[in-house]
C-alpha cells in the first residue's frame, strides 16, 4: 500500500503550529523534514516519529509501536514509532510531538558529528611504533 499525496498534504496542516515541513520520497514512503532534519516517516499513510532514549517513554507509555520492515527475511526496527492518533486533530499536540521527535533527530545528528570528529582526530594522531 502506498502513501497518498493527499495524506502528505494534510501533514502540512497538521504540523502548521510546529513549523514548515518538507516531504521527500524514500523507499516507497516519505521522510518528513523540518529545518533539514528528518523527524518523521510516512509509510502506507501511517505517520511514524523519530525516537531516542530521551523521548521513547512518551511512545511506550501510549503503546505506540516501532516501524518494522523485513530485509532478507529478518525484521529491521528503525528509530521511529507510530504517532498518536490525537495529533492528527489537535495542532498543539502535533507541535509538541513533532518538537520532541525533531529534537531526537537533532541529538542523533549531533552524536554522528561528534563521532566523525573523533574518527578524524584519531586519523591525524601519529601512530605509536
Amino acid at each position: 500500500m502506498s502513501t497518498s499525496r493527499e495524506f502528505i498534504n494534510f501533514l502540512h496542516e497538521v504540523f502548521e503550529q510546529f513549523g514548515p515541513i518538507q516531504a521527500k520520497r524514500m523507499f516507497g514512503g516519505y521522510g518528513i523534514y523540518h529545518d533539514g532534519l528528518m523527524f518523521g516517516l510516512v509509510v502506507a499513510n501511517q505517520l511514524y516519529l523519530k525516537v531516542d532514549e530521551d523521548n521513547r517513554s512518551f511512545f511506550t507509555d501510549l503503546q505506540l509501536g516501532p516501524f518494522i520492515f523485513e530485509m532478507k527475511g529478518k525484521p529491521v526496527h528503525l528509530s521511529y514509532h507510530q504517532a498518536p492518533a490525537s495529533l492528527m486533530d489537535e495542532r498543539e499536540v502535533a507541535a509538541l510531538w513533532a518538537r520532541r521527535s525533531w529534537e531526537a533527530a537533532w541529538r542523533a545528528q549531533a552524536a554522528k558529528a561528534q563521532q566523525s570528529a573523533r574518527a578524524k582526530a584519531r586519523k591525524r594522531l601519529p601512530s605509536s611504533s
